[in-house]
Protein backbone atom coordinates (compact mmCIF):
# COMPACT_ATOMS: atom_id res chain seq x y z
CA UNK A 1 0.00 0.00 0.00
CA UNK A 2 1.32 3.31 -0.97
CA UNK A 3 1.89 6.16 1.36
CA UNK A 4 -0.44 9.32 1.49
CA UNK A 5 1.86 12.19 0.83
CA UNK A 6 0.24 15.55 2.08
CA UNK A 7 0.80 18.37 -0.78
CA UNK A 8 1.97 20.17 2.23
CA UNK A 9 4.97 17.99 2.85
CA UNK A 10 5.86 18.21 -0.97
CA UNK A 11 5.73 21.58 -0.50
CA UNK A 12 8.22 21.78 2.41
CA UNK A 13 10.47 19.62 0.41
CA UNK A 14 10.31 21.34 -2.48
CA UNK A 15 11.02 24.83 -0.44
CA UNK A 16 14.34 22.97 0.55
CA UNK A 17 15.72 21.56 -2.08
CA UNK A 18 14.51 23.61 -5.13
CA UNK A 19 13.42 20.55 -7.00
CA UNK A 20 10.41 19.84 -8.78
CA UNK A 21 6.69 19.07 -7.34
CA UNK A 22 6.59 15.71 -8.90
CA UNK A 23 10.27 14.52 -7.94
CA UNK A 24 9.58 15.72 -4.16
CA UNK A 25 6.27 13.83 -4.13
CA UNK A 26 8.22 10.63 -6.01
CA UNK A 27 11.19 10.77 -3.39
CA UNK A 28 8.62 11.27 -0.45
CA UNK A 29 6.62 7.90 -1.75
CA UNK A 30 9.71 6.01 -2.26
CA UNK A 31 11.07 6.99 1.02
CA UNK A 32 7.22 6.39 3.18
CA UNK A 33 7.00 9.74 3.86
CA UNK A 34 10.53 10.61 5.75
CA UNK A 35 11.51 14.05 4.84
CA UNK A 36 14.97 13.27 5.44
CA UNK A 37 15.45 10.64 3.69
CA UNK A 38 13.96 12.01 0.57
CA UNK A 39 16.20 14.68 0.72
CA UNK A 40 18.79 12.07 0.37
CA UNK A 41 17.20 10.63 -2.37
CA UNK A 42 16.99 13.84 -4.61
CA UNK A 43 20.82 14.69 -3.58
CA UNK A 44 21.69 11.65 -4.69
CA UNK A 45 19.90 11.79 -8.25
CA UNK A 46 21.41 14.94 -8.44
CA UNK A 47 24.91 13.54 -8.69
CA UNK A 48 23.51 10.68 -10.65
CA UNK A 49 22.21 13.58 -13.58
CA UNK A 50 25.58 15.59 -13.21
CA UNK A 51 27.71 12.23 -13.45
CA UNK A 52 25.76 11.70 -16.94
CA UNK A 53 25.78 15.92 -18.21
CA UNK A 54 29.68 15.86 -17.46
CA UNK A 55 30.70 15.36 -20.67
CA UNK A 56 28.44 17.91 -21.96
CA UNK A 57 30.00 21.02 -23.50
CA UNK A 58 29.73 23.94 -21.90
CA UNK A 59 29.45 26.94 -24.37
CA UNK A 60 27.22 29.28 -22.93
CA UNK A 61 27.70 30.78 -19.38
CA UNK A 62 28.55 33.77 -17.74
CA UNK A 63 32.50 35.54 -17.07
CA UNK A 64 32.23 38.21 -14.03
CA UNK A 65 34.69 39.99 -12.20
CA UNK A 66 34.98 42.64 -8.99
CA UNK A 67 38.33 44.68 -8.56
CA UNK A 68 39.70 47.24 -6.07
CA UNK A 69 43.02 48.60 -6.31
CA UNK A 70 44.23 45.95 -4.16
CA UNK A 71 42.44 42.63 -5.70
CA UNK A 72 40.80 41.87 -8.68
CA UNK A 73 38.66 38.07 -8.84
CA UNK A 74 37.66 36.61 -12.39
CA UNK A 75 35.55 34.21 -12.54
CA UNK A 76 33.86 31.72 -15.38
CA UNK A 77 30.75 29.69 -14.74
CA UNK A 78 29.67 27.41 -18.07
CA UNK A 79 26.49 25.96 -19.02
CA UNK A 80 25.06 24.12 -22.46
CA UNK A 81 22.33 26.86 -23.76
CA UNK A 82 21.59 30.49 -23.32
CA UNK A 83 18.31 30.29 -21.56
CA UNK A 84 19.87 28.41 -18.67
CA UNK A 85 23.01 31.28 -18.97
CA UNK A 86 19.81 34.23 -18.50
CA UNK A 87 18.09 31.62 -15.88
CA UNK A 88 17.84 33.27 -12.39
CA UNK A 89 19.32 30.15 -10.16
CA UNK A 90 22.08 30.10 -12.85
CA UNK A 91 22.93 33.62 -11.82
CA UNK A 92 22.62 33.63 -8.84
CA UNK A 93 24.82 30.46 -8.49
CA UNK A 94 27.44 32.36 -10.90
CA UNK A 95 27.39 35.29 -8.76
CA UNK A 96 28.45 33.22 -5.44
CA UNK A 97 31.15 32.02 -6.87
CA UNK A 98 32.42 35.14 -7.79
CA UNK A 99 31.49 36.38 -3.79
CA UNK A 100 33.34 33.13 -2.59
CA UNK A 101 36.69 33.23 -4.54
CA UNK A 102 37.04 37.01 -3.96
CA UNK A 103 36.60 35.97 -0.04
CA UNK A 104 38.78 33.24 -0.03
CA UNK A 105 40.66 32.25 -2.96
CA UNK A 106 40.09 29.81 -5.98
CA UNK A 107 40.42 26.38 -4.12
CA UNK A 108 37.14 27.51 -2.25
CA UNK A 109 35.01 26.86 -5.47
CA UNK A 110 35.41 23.08 -3.92
CA UNK A 111 33.15 24.20 -1.11
CA UNK A 112 30.35 24.74 -3.71
CA UNK A 113 30.05 21.37 -5.10
CA UNK A 114 27.16 20.39 -3.86
CA UNK A 115 25.07 23.61 -4.96
CA UNK A 116 26.57 22.92 -8.45
CA UNK A 117 25.32 19.27 -8.20
CA UNK A 118 21.66 20.40 -6.99
CA UNK A 119 21.10 23.30 -9.87
CA UNK A 120 22.21 20.50 -12.67
CA UNK A 121 19.53 18.24 -11.43
CA UNK A 122 17.15 21.19 -11.25
CA UNK A 123 17.89 22.67 -14.78
CA UNK A 124 18.84 19.83 -16.61
CA UNK A 125 21.99 20.96 -17.96
CA UNK A 126 25.81 20.54 -17.14
CA UNK A 127 27.16 23.45 -15.15
CA UNK A 128 30.38 23.85 -14.25
CA UNK A 129 32.70 26.38 -12.65
CA UNK A 130 35.11 26.41 -15.90
CA UNK A 131 37.73 29.20 -14.57
CA UNK A 132 38.64 31.35 -11.47
CA UNK A 133 41.29 33.60 -10.32
CA UNK A 134 42.27 36.43 -7.64
CA UNK A 135 45.10 38.89 -8.04
CA UNK A 136 46.60 40.12 -5.15
CA UNK A 137 48.11 43.83 -5.93
CA UNK A 138 51.48 44.34 -3.53
CA UNK A 139 52.89 48.13 -3.76
CA UNK A 140 54.01 49.25 -6.79
CA UNK A 141 51.98 46.47 -9.03
CA UNK A 142 48.94 47.15 -11.17
CA UNK A 143 45.72 45.10 -11.66
CA UNK A 144 43.25 45.35 -14.59
CA UNK A 145 40.32 43.22 -16.02
CA UNK A 146 38.06 43.26 -19.20
CA UNK A 147 35.51 40.91 -20.08
CA UNK A 148 34.50 40.44 -23.83
CA UNK A 149 31.14 42.22 -24.30
CA UNK A 150 27.92 41.45 -25.09
CA UNK A 151 28.32 37.92 -24.72
CA UNK A 152 30.49 37.74 -21.78
CA UNK A 153 31.71 34.35 -22.18
CA UNK A 154 35.38 35.45 -22.02
CA UNK A 155 37.91 37.39 -19.89
CA UNK A 156 41.00 38.15 -18.85
CA UNK A 157 42.88 39.47 -15.68
CA UNK A 158 46.03 40.80 -15.25
CA UNK A 159 49.07 42.08 -13.05
CA UNK A 160 51.30 44.26 -13.84
CA UNK A 161 54.32 45.45 -12.15
CA UNK A 162 53.90 49.50 -12.63
CA UNK A 163 51.73 50.73 -15.34
CA UNK A 164 48.25 52.21 -14.89
CA UNK A 165 44.91 51.07 -14.46
CA UNK A 166 44.17 51.81 -18.20
CA UNK A 167 47.43 50.10 -19.23
CA UNK A 168 45.90 47.09 -17.40
CA UNK A 169 42.93 47.14 -18.61
CA UNK A 170 43.98 47.66 -22.65
CA UNK A 171 46.40 44.84 -21.94
CA UNK A 172 43.81 42.47 -20.79
CA UNK A 173 41.39 43.09 -24.16
CA UNK A 174 44.53 42.77 -26.18
CA UNK A 175 45.20 38.88 -24.12
CA UNK A 176 41.49 38.41 -24.94
CA UNK A 177 42.01 38.88 -28.77
CA UNK A 178 45.48 37.81 -28.99
CA UNK A 179 45.05 34.71 -26.80
CA UNK A 180 49.40 34.29 -26.34
CA UNK A 181 50.22 31.05 -25.06
CA UNK A 182 53.31 32.21 -22.92
CA UNK A 183 54.43 35.64 -21.71
CA UNK A 184 57.71 36.05 -23.50
CA UNK A 185 60.06 33.93 -25.83
CA UNK A 186 62.09 33.01 -22.86
CA UNK A 187 59.04 31.04 -21.75
CA UNK A 188 58.24 28.61 -24.46
CA UNK A 189 59.81 25.17 -23.42
CA UNK A 190 63.26 24.62 -25.84
CA UNK A 191 61.23 21.81 -27.46
CA UNK A 192 58.37 23.23 -28.69
CA UNK A 193 60.60 25.53 -30.81
CA UNK A 194 62.70 23.10 -32.11
CA UNK A 195 60.15 21.08 -33.52
CA UNK A 196 58.28 24.27 -35.11
CA UNK A 197 61.58 25.11 -36.45
CA UNK A 198 62.30 21.76 -37.94
CA UNK A 199 58.53 22.15 -39.31
CA UNK A 200 59.19 25.11 -41.43
CA UNK A 201 62.65 23.94 -42.42
CA UNK A 202 60.86 21.23 -44.13
CA UNK A 203 58.19 23.41 -45.94
CA UNK A 204 57.75 23.71 -49.06
CA UNK A 205 59.14 27.14 -48.82
CA UNK A 206 62.18 26.46 -48.69
CA UNK A 207 62.72 24.11 -51.23
CA UNK A 208 65.78 25.74 -53.84
CA UNK A 209 66.83 28.46 -51.32
CA UNK A 210 70.78 28.41 -50.54
CA UNK A 211 71.50 26.61 -47.20
CA UNK A 212 73.66 28.92 -45.67
CA UNK A 213 70.11 31.67 -46.16
CA UNK A 214 67.77 28.98 -44.97
CA UNK A 215 68.61 29.06 -40.85
CA UNK A 216 67.81 33.41 -41.10
CA UNK A 217 64.51 32.59 -42.78
CA UNK A 218 63.42 30.43 -40.91
CA UNK A 219 64.23 32.62 -37.86
CA UNK A 220 62.40 35.00 -39.48
CA UNK A 221 58.90 32.65 -40.01
CA UNK A 222 59.34 31.88 -36.31
CA UNK A 223 59.07 35.41 -35.66
CA UNK A 224 56.59 36.47 -37.73
CA UNK A 225 54.29 32.89 -37.59
CA UNK A 226 55.01 31.48 -34.18
CA UNK A 227 56.07 34.47 -31.75
CA UNK A 228 53.90 36.98 -32.89
CA UNK A 229 50.95 35.01 -33.89
CA UNK A 230 47.34 35.55 -33.02
CA UNK A 231 45.96 33.30 -31.49
CA UNK A 232 48.78 31.56 -29.62
CA UNK A 233 52.45 32.65 -29.78
CA UNK A 234 54.06 35.06 -26.90
CA UNK A 235 52.23 38.18 -25.39
CA UNK A 236 55.61 40.52 -26.08
CA UNK A 237 55.86 39.61 -29.39
CA UNK A 238 52.38 39.88 -30.47
CA UNK A 239 51.33 43.19 -32.73
CA UNK A 240 49.63 45.55 -29.91
CA UNK A 241 45.97 45.76 -30.95
CA UNK A 242 45.89 49.67 -29.80
CA UNK A 243 48.80 50.38 -32.04
CA UNK A 244 50.08 47.59 -34.39
CA UNK A 245 53.07 49.75 -35.33
CA UNK A 246 54.69 48.40 -31.97
CA UNK A 247 54.62 45.15 -30.18
CA UNK A 248 53.04 44.50 -27.18
CA UNK A 249 56.72 44.45 -25.28
CA UNK A 250 57.75 47.77 -26.67
CA UNK A 251 54.25 49.04 -25.56
CA UNK A 252 55.24 47.88 -21.95
CA UNK A 253 59.16 49.18 -22.39
CA UNK A 254 57.54 52.34 -23.01
CA UNK A 255 54.88 52.97 -20.46
CA UNK A 256 57.70 51.34 -17.89
CA UNK A 257 55.73 48.44 -17.03
CA UNK A 258 56.29 44.29 -17.34
CA UNK A 259 53.22 41.09 -16.57
CA UNK A 260 53.90 39.48 -13.83
CA UNK A 261 50.81 37.48 -14.37
CA UNK A 262 47.84 36.90 -16.75
CA UNK A 263 44.81 34.93 -16.85
CA UNK A 264 42.05 34.22 -19.71
CA UNK A 265 39.20 32.46 -18.47
CA UNK A 266 36.43 31.35 -20.61
CA UNK A 267 33.10 29.57 -20.36
CA UNK A 268 34.19 26.46 -22.57
CA UNK A 269 36.00 23.59 -20.98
Amino acid sequence: MSTTISAGLVKELRDATGAGMMECKRALQESGGDLDAARTLLRERGMALAGKRAGRATSEGLVGYRQSESRVTMVAVGCETEPVSKNDEFQELAKKVLDTVDADGSEAVSELEQERIELVAKLGENILVTGAERYEAAAGETLGAYVHPPANKLGVVVKLAGGTPELARQLAMHISFGRPEWLSKEDVPAEVVAAEKQILLNSDELEGKPEQAKEKIVEGMLAKRFFAAQPGGTLTEQPWIHDSAKTVGQALGEAESRVLAFKLLAVAE
